[in-house]
């Protein structure tokens, strides 16, 4: 959809990916060169591999068509043989988050449409898949209003299917079941993320019985374990400014998260023990804490009786101290949008006012997610 986003997949020794270059997907294996698998004029992104089947089930879209609007679909591909794909399923301007059931007998997926981008509406599809691959039987599950904006439907162990819907305008987690959407530990707070891109994660599986969540309330992004049995949400593992990427490997959970005194780093979680650890920085620059200056979180009131969101960074230097009763110059950021959010992860061109004698206030203007 021309943003990026889920341009790999991993299953085991091997990789499937999309090269930007020329926009053809490959598979390699580990110590082999990557082999083509697509002919040009297509583009692919955020797929899952079919095991059973043999193949890779993603998004496409077709440029083949000189002056139309690139077509989207989901396709099936051989996972070895490769080929421009089967479409198996069409219709919709959009789709995103194919992901099939864990005995392999269901499809569930997004679809779209204009003018529809997919934090305003999405619609949330299942089909069931017959032992030779086809895809039969699909059917709009959530969101056929068009009133809510479904994100990252996934399968637990035991085939619950689970996503994440702002039916009650935040978005929270859901269990879906036939006679309605079940709600899980409904919060005042942001389970989702706008998908301007394929392939954003906030949860992940821990067990049949468990899932890892990250979610923001108030400007502090948390992780969380979610019981789906109780619905219950237990004590944080973490808080800090921002999370992404949220995965879960061999009993720990691995996302990537920001903090007011450190920059976004990949870092690990020990889901027994509760220990963090920093796998990858996104960079070794450091502040000095005395020239670190800690945002605090502030609300005030907009047009239409509304509330807007803020991050106030005070002025800070050791080497100085300001005339007693004297107030700092502010400098107010706004974020681009329309969608987006500022958070409080380390920013050096905010710490650069800060350092030098100005206020900043980092505005999450209505809207801002």
């Amino acid at each position: 959809h021309e943003c990026g986003g889920g341009s790999y997949w991993v299953d085991g020794d091997t990789v499937y990916f999309a090269n930007f270059a020329d926009q053809i997907l490959y598979r390699q294996v580990i110590g082999q060169a990557p082999a083509p698998l697509t002919p040009a004029g297509y583009r692919y992104a955020d797929g899952i591999v079919d095991r059973r089947r043999g193949r890779i089930i993603c998004v496409r879209e077709d440029h083949t068509v000189a002056g139309r609007e690139a077509e989207n679909t989901l396709v099936a591909n051989d996972s070895v043989a490769g080929g421009p794909g089967e479409v198996i399923a069409s219709g919709h301007d959009f789709y995103s988050s194919p992901a099939l059931s864990p005995d392999g007998t269901q499809l569930c997926w997004l679809a779209w449409r204009h003018p529809n981008m997919p934090w305003t509406a999405t619609e949330l599809w299942l089909a069931d898949v017959t032992p030779g691959g086809e895809v039969v039987n699909a059917r709009c599950i959530e969101g056929a209003s068009g009133g809510d904006a479904i994100f990252q439907p996934a399968w637990s162990p035991d085939g619950q299917l689970i996503f994440v819907s702002d039916r009650t305008d935040w978005w929270n987690l859901y269990r879906w079941q036939p006679e309605g959407a079940q709600p899980l530990a409904p919060l005042a707070a942001e389970f989702g993320l706008p998908q301007w891109i394929f392939g954003r994660s906030t949860y992940a599986f821990v067990s049949a019985q468990e899932l890892v969540c990250a979610f923001v309330s108030d400007g502090v992004a948390s992780l969380a374990v979610l019981n789906l049995t109780t619905r219950r949400l237990g004590a944080a593992l973490w808080q800090g400014a921002a999370v992404d990427g949220v995965c879960v490997s061999d009993g720990h959970v691995v996302f990537v998260g920001g903090k007011p005194d450190a920059m976004a780093a990949v870092c690990r979680i020990d889901l027994a023990s509760g220990a963090v650890e920093e796998l990858r920085q996104s960079s070794t620059l450091t502040v000095d804490p005395g020239f670190l200056s800690v945002p605090e979180v502030i609300d005030f009131p907009t047009t239409g009786g509304q509330t807007s969101h803020a991050f106030y960074y005070p002025p800070q230097n050791h080497l100085y101290r300001a005339p007693e009763g004297e107030r700092p110059p502010l400098v107010v950021f706004s974020h681009g949008g329309p969608t987006g959010a500022t958070t409080s992860t380390l920013s050096l061109s905010v710490q650069y006012w800060t350092s030098r004698g100005f206020g900043v206030l980092d505005v999450n203007y209505r809207g801002s997610t």
